[in-house]
């Protein structure tokens, strides 16, 4: 089922660890929704972008988000957001600078351990940008460096 034009039901809820521990990682009719809200969105990102996203997650049913280890509220359990990498365009700490002065209205971006862009989708949108280097240390406001600085 194609959600937008570049995007797929498939794609979004496709997920390496489910295949391989038989999760059934099938969404509901409500999450299908959000999907959708997921997907035009992504669509902005590709636009922006200009190349391709690679999406490594999307949908995560609850039972997969436990293996995965996922926080319990993750918006990946309501189809909400994807975790995603485009080396064409750039670097992901690139890719959230780009988003976030674009205009592109999004419930938060985070850098994830420098390796890729988690970003999410709602219909009031926070527009929250987040930095994680450390679990422990947790999310730090703001699109931040490896030392702790905010990257302009």
């Amino acid at each position: 089922m194609r959600l937008t034009a570049n995007f797929s039901l498939a794609q979004l809820t496709h997920s390496e660890t489910a295949e391989r521990e038989r999760i059934d990682n099938t969404p509901g009719a409500d999450i299908v929704g959000n999907l959708q809200l997921l997907a035009e969105g992504l669509e902005r990102v590709r636009k922006l972008t200009g190349f391709p996203l690679e999406i490594s997650s999307g949908y995560r049913s609850p039972e997969l988000n436990r293996r995965v280890g996922g926080a319990k509220s993750s918006q990946h359990t309501q189809g909400l957001a994807a975790d995603f990498t485009c080396v064409e365009f750039g670097a992901p700490a690139d890719i959230i600078k780009a988003i976030r002065d674009s205009g592109i209205e999004f419930d938060q971006c985070i850098l994830e351990y420098a390796k890729w862009v988690h970003i999410s989708f709602s219909r009031e949108p926070r527009g929250k940008v987040l930095t994680i280097y450390d679990p422990e240390e947790g999310y730090l406001d703001g699109l931040r460096d490896k030392d702790g600085k905010h990257i302009a």
